[in-house]
């Protein structure tokens, strides 16, 4: 096993003349779109409601009379209710995708999210503010078990020498989703058919996924019929997972490890800063500089394209940079953290600092840091199975579910913070506040992370489920 893998990935271009991956377009990559589409559609509808929620209480929205409308005083309420269901299964889902499966808890996931994405316009009419609210706290809840269900997908199906690419390609679903949901709902809640039919298009396609996934979603590569003996053989060894044995999660080595503390501090440093750069910079450019990005959604996903673009420009950089032994495993995942942590930080306090007249410049900044933040998809986002593809779900579950409180934290700051939104100098606390944390978890990144398989990664504990019941 350890042959094959330094074979694969330690030599630089001669694996690919000696290991038969299978065909150039194998299953793995068939799987990583299926990945993609999964982020794509429940993007979708998680900002559908985002953009939407305007139109639901503004009647001069639409030209069509006829689409309901409300007075809703607690729209931040309502779209806060998502996150409360968000961080409470992150950790149950990683520990049972590894136990049963990830296939058919995904299918029960997403039926949830897109049930209840469909049912919103039907639910606000009778049941008001409060009935959406239980219909996102259910979509937060559903799609809180999807990146650890996704984390222990990837642990089978990604091999080291791919993972940069196969996990940026599949996590960019969520950049695309984003780019897709923005213009789209604006679009349809300015047309006669009103908003409503946003919720019913982004809810149909999450069913739609479903049933692709149901026909085509497969477990791991020893689960899937038609999968040649090469690939198979390419990415199980690779992995070292040819003995399919369900693996004891070691709680305490997992808890105990620097290097997992790493990954989570980055990831408590991204979801910080994107919940500053992504959800109080529009009101500070309008505030501030008199600029409404809102008002323009294509402006407004502008900085989900560049996102979208580095990360599949950054990604094949990094694989090729391991691959080649130019740099370590661990050297190339430092690296392209600190690209997508301390560029961010920069730009945010540039921001504060920007003249009233200069919104053109500040627009500029969010847009190239937009991008430049990408460099998280190929080094703290997948570097969970780096260090154990037996339990990256688990340690997914456990880093995302616990920095995700952050997402709801940030804003309360700037709210109690930022008591006068034209006072610039107030702004400027909060951004300097999301440099420095963005700083200081690359730093701990820097420090303590690896790109190695930790040694708690192997604890085995019985035979793997057959593949006739996945």
């Amino acid at each position: 096993m350890t042959n094959f893998k330094v074979l694969c990935c330690a030599k630089g271009e001669s694996p690919e003349k000696k290991v038969n991956k299978g065909p150039t377009f194998g299953c793995r990559h068939f799987q990583m779109i299926l990945y993609f589409l999964l982020m794509t559609y429940t993007y979708c509808m998680r900002t559908v409601l985002s953009v939407a929620i305007v139109a639901m209480n503004d009647n001069s929205t639409s030209i069509n009379s006829n689409v309901p409308t409300y007075n809703w005083d607690n729209q931040s309420v309502v779209l806060s209710a998502f996150f409360w269901g968000y961080v409470m299964l992150q950790i149950p889902a990683g520990q049972l995708g590894k136990k049963f499966g990830a296939k058919w808890m995904l299918v029960c996931c997403i039926t949830v999210d897109s049930v209840a994405c469909l049912s919103i316009p039907v639910i606000a009419e009778y049941f008001g503010a409060t009935g959406v609210m239980v219909c996102r706290f259910f979509q937060g809840l559903s799609q809180g078990c999807i990146s650890p269900l996704l984390h222990t997908l990837l642990g089978y199906w990604a091999p080291p020498c791919e993972r940069s690419v196969i996990g940026t390609f599949s996590y960019a679903g969520s950049v695309f989703g984003n780019i897709l949901s923005l213009p789209v709902t604006g679009f349809i809640c300015s047309t006669w058919v009103g908003w409503p039919v946003a919720f019913y298009l982004f809810g149909a396609l999450g069913l739609k996924w479903v049933i692709l996934w149901i026909l085509f979603g497969v477990d791991r590569p020893g689960c899937h019929k038609t999968i040649t003996s090469y690939e198979k053989m390419y990415i199980e060894s690779s992995l070292g997972h040819e003995e399919h044995k369900v693996h004891r999660t070691p709680w305490k080595a997992i808890l105990t490890s620097p290097p997992f503390w790493a990954v989570t501090f980055a990831f408590m440093g991204a979801n910080w800063g994107s919940s500053v750069l992504l959800t109080q910079t529009p009101t500070y450019l309008n505030k501030i500089l008199k600029y409404d990005i809102k008002s323009n959604s294509l402006l407004s996903a502008a900085p989900y394209v560049m996102m979208m673009m580095c990360s599949l420009m950054f990604s094949p950089i990094c694989d090729m940079l391991i691959n080649r032994e130019i740099l370590s495993r661990g050297a190339a995942r430092k690296i392209f953290n600190s690209i997508g942590t301390l560029c961010p930080a920069v730009s945010l306090t540039l921001v504060g600092f920007i003249p009233q007249d200069e919104a053109g410049i500040a627009v500029t900044l969010l847009i190239l840091t937009g991008g430049l933040s990408a460099g998280g998809f190929c080094s703290f986002q997948v570097n969970h199975m780096d260090l154990s593809p037996n339990h990256s779900g688990v340690l997914m579950g456990l880093s995302n579910g616990s920095t995700s409180i952050f997402s709801i934290i940030s804003p309360l700051i700037v709210q109690y913070i930022v008591t006068d939104q034209t006072n610039q100098s107030m702004w400027r606390t909060i951004f300097v506040t999301a440099a420095c944390v963005y700083a200081a978890t690359d730093i701990f990144y820097v420090v303590f992370g690896s790109g190695e398989v930790q040694s708690w990664n192997e604890a085995k504990e019985k035979d793997d489920k057959d593949c006739t019941k996945a």
